[in-house]
């Protein structure tokens, strides 16, 4: 018995001082309800295209999706994330959310509702302006 209670409480000292210094990410991170799940650096200039999805962006997506798609506490997932990254949800993925919903599956925000005031086109706007976003902040 007393050949495994040090390996045993060292394993449980190291699991604990691992909790302890882990980094919070958004899933986990407590913050007021509303504020920004992630910090989002933007390009120095967009493209005429994302400065148009931007402006849409603003007007329909940022209730929910917070102020350069950073997410917003209690409200939806920031699109700047490694989830939503080109190889894991590509460019059809944001028409057909726009164009149906989603049911949620990643996160606790609960179903994306379809946004049927947005044309097909203006979600490709809105698309060059996430994947700029995601571009220059290292998710490409």
């Amino acid at each position: 018995m007393k050949k495994y209670f040090f390996p045993a409480l060292g394993a449980a000292c190291i699991g604990a001082i691992g909790y302890a210094f882990w980094p919070a990410t958004p899933e986990t991170a407590t913050s007021q309800e509303g504020a920004a799940m992630v910090t989002v650096t933007r390009p120095s200039a967009l493209t005429p295209q994302a400065e148009l999805g931007k402006r849409a962006f603003d007007a329909v997506c940022a209730a929910c999706h917070g102020e350069n798609a950073a997410g917003k506490m209690g409200f939806g997932p920031p699109l700047v994330h490694k989830i939503y990254e080109p190889s894991h949800h590509g460019d059809m993925a944001f028409i057909v959310a726009a164009q149906q919903g989603v049911r949620a599956h990643h996160w606790e925000f609960g179903n994306m509702p379809p946004q049927p005031q947005l044309t097909q086109a203006e979600v490709k706007t809105i698309i060059a302006y996430v994947r700029e976003l995601q571009r220059a902040n290292g998710i490409n």
